[in-house]
């Protein structure tokens, strides 16, 4: 940011802009007496290159620049102090939408139409056509780039009025708009615990989602490759995707603000989590790179603006930025270089013109997905959405525990972890929202999972079931029913005996009982079945049941008819009959 009068510019930047005799290189004769004409001033020159030098030197005038200055509309004055408050200079794309175009014309055209005493004149055109602006390539670390820029010459000579207060885009939001509000809560802790333990059991991402709740009322509902994205930034899963013992041991034994602490950490400084590229409905192609570290950091400038204890418009919030800083995550104004494409029209969306597809996007999905997934922002719907319908957040605040959670400190009033599982004697496990995380993540190894029924209000409990399947997968990895017993005894209420020597007597000799579907074969006498088993159908037929019973094994039941038909017997096949669900 600029100082005072000449000690506004920074010595390398002053060596870089060009001074108004170079600015004002390329303008034709014509454009010269423009100038001079919109300055006031008596100018003369049998050629541009002498005018230049001729007027550059009555321009470099402290009481007419400090007038001519003065004698700006608004918005021109505006123009001006934005470039005197970005180091003097400002990309041309940015700039120009920003403060208005520069309409391309040659000399015969601008002689004719005069645009410098249009009355729609942009802010642009009105400081080019004073002289007051240059435009020419800097280079960058992306290559040269196309900038707006103030001859270094006449920077000392402009008033400045010092940068203005940084005013919060947007405004506060209405009644209307925080009518339904959505509070952020710590569910992200109880989705960490279920991604960590479905990863360990070598889970599929894809059926882990339907297992998360934080969010879930939101309008991005927590993922689980977003959430394995953000645990792999936290140091919790390793490049192949497996968790780290001693980090993940950290994370679950830690208090529930420790641990949202370090998640939010490893959030605010990383630069591997790109919610970019977990924008949805956007498939990112080729080789382009966004920085997502720089842009998460912008936003949460932006965010910075609003006051903490206001519900703010989220629509007016990014309209706001829109105006001001479209080019918040693009450099330079670059709209054409990254290649996203619409999944669901196929379009590829390059060019200014897909601004809120895009970079609109983007700020309503951090807002509504990171920043509340971390539990930073409060959200709010104008209505209730009706069952099975996402809300239309239309405003946020900061939350209760913000302050901290950005500073990365553990922030107070999370609930503690201290509720008792309970184990039935039917083999299902409860274990309630608040039981102790390390409890959850080494029982999950045991059992089958169960979805609870989809409810608007928050999860209780999780519901687990043990079944031989799963405790033979628990054997496979080393565990053993022991292990199992000493975590219900030590988490729980108490264990059934009947399900404990259920257990013991598993592990001793497997299932004891098996539950399986065959087909029945019945008969009116029993000479039948003695004879049906005397002959070539013998072979089709398994345990007799009863004198007039006997199973009949998978496959051979249209043989059997057909041997019955042989001796004389007519037989049918009864259809199976589903029971209601």
């Amino acid at each position: 940011m600029f100082g005072e009068g000449g000690d506004r510019l920074p010595g390398d930047l002053t060596s870089r802009l060009p001074d108004l005799a170079q600015s004002l290189q390329g303008r034709d004769l014509g454009h010269l007496r423009i100038i001079a004409e919109l300055w006031g001033l008596d100018f003369s020159a049998p050629d541009a290159r002498v005018g230049i030098l001729r007027l550059s030197a009555l321009l470099q005038n402290p009481n007419l620049i400090e007038e001519g200055a003065a004698d700006l509309n608004d918005a021109a004055r505006i123009a001006l102090q934005d470039l005197l408050d970005h180091d003097g200079r400002l990309p041309w794309a940015l700039f120009t939408r920003r403060h208005g175009v520069l309409r391309e014309m040659g000399a015969a055209r601008r002689n004719r139409e005069r645009p410098h005493r249009s009355a729609d004149i942009s802010a642009t055109e009105a400081l080019w056509y004073r002289g007051l602006i240059g435009r020419t390539f800097f280079e960058t670390p992306k290559g040269a780039e196309e900038y707006a820029f103030i001859p270094v010459n006449l920077i000392p000579l402009i008033p400045y009025t010092g940068p203005a207060g940084v005013a919060a885009p947007g405004r506060p939001a209405s009644p209307a708009e925080r009518a339904y509000p959505i509070p952020a809560d710590d569910s992200l802790l109880d989705d960490t615990c279920t991604l960590l333990a479905a990863v360990r059991l070598g889970e599929d991402l894809g059926a882990v989602t339907p297992f998360l709740y934080c969010a879930a009322h939101s309008p991005y509902p927590l993922t689980a490759q977003a959430l394995h994205r953000l645990l792999t930034a936290a140091g919790l899963l390793d490049a192949a995707g497996a968790p780290v013992p001693e980090p993940v041991r950290a994370q679950l034994e830690a208090s529930r603000g420790e641990a949202l602490a370090s998640l939010v950490g490893a959030w605010l400084d990383s630069s591997s989590f790109n919610e970019l590229l977990l924008l949805p409905g956007l498939c990112a192609e080729g080789e382009w790179r966004n920085d997502p570290l720089h842009t998460r950091r912008v936003i949460l400038d932006f965010l910075s603006t609003v006051r903490p204890d206001v519900w703010w418009s989220l629509p007016t919030f990014i309209s706001a930025i829109k105006q001001t800083a479209p080019d918040f995550q693009r450099p330079a104004g670059d709209y054409d270089s990254w290649y996203l494409r619409d999944e669901a029209s196929g379009e590829f969306l390059r060019g200014f013109e897909h601004w809120e597809q895009v970079d609109g996007a983007l700020l309503c999905f951090m807002i509504c997905g990171p920043l509340h997934w971390l539990g930073i922002l409060d959200l709010a719907a104008a209505a209730e959405p009706g069952q099975g319908e996402l809300p239309l957040v239309t405003a946020f605040r900061f939350s209760a525990w913000a302050s901290d959670l950005l500073a990365k400190r553990a922030p107070q009033g999370l609930a503690g972890e201290d509720a008792r599982l309970s184990a039935r004697s039917d083999g299902r496990v409860m274990i309630p929202i608040r039981a102790p995380r390390p409890a959850r993540y080494q029982l999950a190894r045991f059992c089958a999972w169960e979805k609870p029924t989809p409810t608007r209000h928050p999860l209780q409990a999780y519901i687990y079931r043990l079944t031989p399947a799963s405790l033979e997968r628990a054997r496979l990895q080393g565990l053993r029913v022991e292990h199992l017993l000493a975590l219900l005894y030590k988490y729980g209420v108490s264990a059934p005996p009947s399900l404990a020597q259920a257990l013991r007597r598993w592990e001793e000799a497997g299932p004891q009982a098996r539950l399986e579907q065959v087909t029945l074969l019945r008969v009116r006498r029993p000479e039948i079945l003695t004879a049906l088993r005397a002959g070539r159908a013998k072979r089709f037929l398994g345990d007799p049941l009863s004198p007039t019973a006997v199973i009949v094994k998978a496959g051979a039941a249209e043989k059997v008819i057909a041997v019955l038909l042989e001796m004389g017997y007519l037989g049918e096949i009864d259809e199976i009959k589903k029971s209601p669900e």
